[in-house]
């Protein structure tokens, strides 16, 4: 099983790749786009964590 950074760059990855697809973001602007995607991505994953109280996974 994948950590929970490995899911997390997984996540933000796809969601990219279809913002691309789509027209939503330009690869010029994929630098800045991935972060902020990431970051959002990770504070909802380990917020959610937190509030449940379930510790993430790791191997």
């Amino acid at each position: 099983m994948a950590t929970i950074d490995e899911q997390i760059l997984r996540t933000t990855k796809e969601i990219v790749v279809k913002f691309i697809e789509s027209g939503r973001i330009s690869p010029s602007s994929f630098h800045e786009t991935f972060k902020d995607i990431y970051l959002t991505v990770e504070r909802t994953a380990k917020g959610s964590m937190k509030s449940t109280g379930k510790p993430g996974k790791r191997e």
